[in-house]
């Protein structure tokens, strides 16, 4: 997913797309907007599918609220956090397709998932999506060893 290139992010600024996503996820539950859902499908595939660096909330946090801030006394990879994005995308694509669709539960169910795990690391630092990624390296590497 991610280029070797891709340098290594700072974990502030992905609690604050996190934080951002939040926001934008409640409204879409309150308003029931497809549109909404689907702008932040675009946001998440922009992330997951181009990279971090072209995010739209990254790119918010590092112009406006990063300069702010003494430098990160520790840095993440980015490929997991992109795996996220992959993930929110996913769950955003479905909710965005149910709202737009009328099939309102199945956008309410796959935004509110959405929701949680944008919440979880908003508030408390747990990237899903990233457990989800260290999960699967996990599982790789033992199978490639069985295999072996």
């Amino acid at each position: 997913m991610a280029t070797p290139a891709e340098p290594p992010v700072d974990p502030r600024g992905v609690r604050f797309a996190a934080g951002v996503t939040t926001v934008v996820l409640a409204l879409v539950l309150l308003s029931g907007s497809g549109w909404l859902a689907a702008a932040q499908t675009v946001v998440f595939a922009l992330g997951a599918f181009f990279g971090l660096r072209f995010a739209p909330y990254s790119v918010l946090y590092r112009l406006i609220v990063a300069p702010r801030l003494n430098p990160p006394a520790e840095k993440e990879e980015a490929a997991p956090v992109r795996f996220s994005q992959l993930v929110g995308f996913v769950f955003a694509l479905v909710g965005t397709i149910g709202y737009l669709t009328g099939l309102t539960v199945l956008g309410i169910v796959a935004t509110a998932l959405a929701l949680v795990a944008a919440l979880l690391n908003a508030a408390v630092g747990f990237c899903l999506g990233c457990e989800m990624y260290a999960l699967i390296q996990r599982l790789r590497t033992r199978n490639q060893g069985a295999t072996a």
